[in-house]
């Protein structure tokens, strides 16, 4: 098949381009969100070809993957008039939990009849409202990176783009309490100068931005993996890091209860359960080890990219049927 669709989500797409399929992905001169192209940090195989919108018009497309309300007019204008779901069989994949007055959101693909929309977990199904619109859960599938857990660093590996601005949402705000039990390196997207708006020592809370290929063997140095999300949808790096054979501490809100299972770390919905956690892990090096054996093996079984590509193959055919 030649499946259309944007560049959004790279650690997701990095999942699904290991597929058999040929994936056309937009590439616009300023290489603008709607024009991304290939991914520069991830490892994208060769039947990932970037399209201009002017050869779009004449690509011959059989399924278009949708994940931006502004995605149905776009992907119409540059086929040159053919409609996603009437003119080629389309899918919509939202990655996100609802935002907004939860749990009365309304999708904005609700009762549609020309496209099937996907979650990436049961939860999001459960709290968006869909209306009609015919759903279908597909939960991730994590390209394995290996087990490379050292945890050689008594401190916390945390993930998260965007810290400062999206505060209270990703637990920005707990950062100050739970780096008193481990002093945190904070990877991601503008994370610099964390440290400073929390009021912290620079040495208790490290932000650091690190290219893909360099960002799992950083985060395995660690001895935990803390997950202080309040609302989000799972965080991939939170599957990621399970697959290192990070040890995890997290909240036990969205899907994180179904992806951490007893025994691979501690989920609490009280911050001072997670720092006795963080706490244990730094002062009990074996016992994270162990741990972090167990959540790899529970998310290889879970979260694996043979499932995740099996459970795609299958909606790409009915849909194209």
């Amino acid at each position: 098949m030649n499946i259309l669709l944007w560049h959004v989500h790279g650690s997701w797409t990095t999942a699904f381009v290991q597929g058999p399929h040929t994936y056309l992905v937009p590439v616009t001169p300023d290489r603008g969100p709607d024009g991304l192209g290939r991914a520069r940090t991830f490892d994208w195989p060769g039947s990932v070809r970037e399209v201009t919108p002017g050869q779009l018009a004449d690509t011959p497309v059989d399924v278009v993957v949708l994940q931006r309300p502004h995605e149905w007019r776009l992907a119409e204008e540059w086929l040159g008039g053919r409609r996603p779901g009437r003119d080629v069989p389309a899918v919509y994949l939202e990655h996100n939990a609802p935002d907004g007055p939860v749990p009365c959101t309304r999708h904005p693909a609700a009762d549609r009849d020309d496209t099937v929309l996907v979650h990436v977990t049961h939860f999001n199904r459960l709290f968006w409202d869909c209306g009609s619109t015919r759903t279908r859960v597909i939960e991730h599938g994590i390209v394995d990176p290996g087990h490379r857990y050292t945890g050689r660093l008594a401190r916390a590996a945390v993930v998260v783009n965007d810290p400062v601005r999206r505060g209270r949402y990703t637990g920005t705000d707990l950062l100050p309490g739970l780096s008193e039990a481990a002093p945190l390196d904070v990877f991601g997207m503008r994370t610099e100068g964390l440290a400073e708006h929390l009021g912290l020592d620079p040495e208790r809370c490290r932000g650091r931005d690190l290219p893909q290929a360099l960002l799992h063997t950083a985060m395995a140095e660690r001895r935990l993996y803390l997950h202080p999300v309040r609302w989000t949808s799972l965080g991939l790096s939170l599957l990621e890091a399970m697959h290192l054979g990070m040890p995890v501490v997290a909240l036990a809100t969205t899907e994180a209860s179904a992806a951490v299972p007893p025994g691979t770390g501690t989920l609490s919905t009280r911050p001072e359960e997670l720092a006795l956690a963080a706490r244990h892990y730094l002062n009990e090096p074996e016992a994270a080890a162990e741990d972090g054996a167990r959540a790899r093996r529970a998310a290889l079984d879970r979260y694996g990219l043979k499932r995740f590509l099996s459970d795609w193959e299958h909606l790409l055919t009915e849909v194209r049927s």
